[in-house]
């Protein structure tokens, strides 16, 4: 992993084989970011776990192959407990025949190479805890 900061963003080249959102979570700890953006990502996976949430919990489905990260974005939070981070990241991928597939990232390995932005937010925690409801929301603090 690569990383660059200035002003606030922190640009980020991931590796061949680095699980994504372990790497943006030590990424979160190394440079103490409790609130931020993910801005953007692109790049390759693969043994891409993507889940779509009914209502009532998520359905996931493995992606094995590799596929181009054509789209990332998401939030970072902290948990309301021990404030460890929270990574929220939505996808939109292609597979080697041009369809689109997408939806809440679960898990994935850097297919060659992979780029993410993160901007840390200042002067604004973001909480998420559970609601009434069992779903976890994003508070601003």
């Amino acid at each position: 992993m690569i990383i660059k900061e200035g002003k606030g963003i922190l640009g980020v080249r991931l590796q061949d084989g680095e699980d994504l959102l372990d790497s943006i979570k030590t990424v979160c700890k190394n440079y103490k970011i409790e609130s931020g953006i993910i801005l953007n990502g692109i790049g390759m996976l693969r043994e891409v776990k993507i889940s779509y949430w009914n209502g009532k919990e998520y359905l996931t489905e493995l992606v094995k192959d590799p596929v181009e990260l054509v789209s990332l974005q998401g939030n970072i939070g902290t948990t309301e407990s021990d404030g460890d981070p929270i990574i929220h990241i939505h996808v939109a991928l292609a597979t080697k025949d041009h369809k689109m597939i997408g939806g809440h990232l679960s898990g994935g390995k850097i297919n060659n190479t992979g780029e993410v932005f993160i901007q840390k937010l200042e002067n604004i925690l973001l909480i998420r805890k559970k609601e009434k409801n069992g779903i976890m929301g994003l508070f601003p603090a």
